[in-house]
């Protein structure tokens, strides 16, 4: 049976205090539960390294829901990421070239699940805020991890807009639709 481990990236502030983003948690963890073996980390309840670690190895599928402040994630997720990622004998191996080949989790996949304040259209095209770049290109820095790691990225999901006209319906109908081609829900 595949193993997944959904990770919850939201760190409370009280202008954001995760309503949306453990709603969309709950619902991964909902759809894939019965199919699958799921593992779940809260990072605002704490998380120890090794534990991380070891859910890490553990897992097939790794999926991080988290809202995006200030054009990355909170910064205890960062945290998360240094720390799980740091260098360890688990995730990585020697390469003679920088970054490629020497990940050791090259059997694992993950996903990011992410909330935006900001509208679809700001990444639309070059006369848009983000001059034409996509959540993808935003969160670029987060994939080198994974990939230094050796890990496979699987498409990312996002829900837009989400303080100033949130539609919670919507989202979770597109969540289980975009986790319905990865995964048997």
């Amino acid at each position: 049976m595949q193993r997944i481990l959904v990770v919850n990236g939201h760190e409370y502030y009280q202008h954001s205090k995760g309503n949306l983003n453990m709603t969309l948690f709950n619902k991964i963890v909902h759809l894939l539960s019965p199919n699958y073996e799921v593992q779940t980390t809260t990072l605002q309840d704490g998380f120890n390294k090794d534990e991380e670690q070891d859910k890490m190895k553990w897992a097939n599928v790794v999926i991080y829901q988290t809202p995006i402040y200030n054009y990355s994630v909170p910064a205890l997720f960062k945290k998360y990421i240094d720390k799980t990622h740091e260098h360890s004998v688990y995730f990585y191996g020697n390469t003679k070239d920088y970054g490629l080949g020497g990940g050791l989790l090259t059997d694992k996949s993950y996903m990011f699940s992410t909330t935006w304040n900001a509208p679809s259209n700001a990444f639309n095209d070059s006369d848009q805020f983000f001059e034409g770049r996509k959540v993808d290109d935003v969160l670029f820095p987060l994939y080198l991890s994974h990939k230094y790691a050796g890990m496979e990225g699987l498409e990312t999901f996002s829900c837009f807009n989400v303080k100033k006209n949130p539609d919670i319906d919507l989202y979770l109908d597109s969540l289980k639709n975009h986790l319905g081609q990865y995964f048997m829900i």
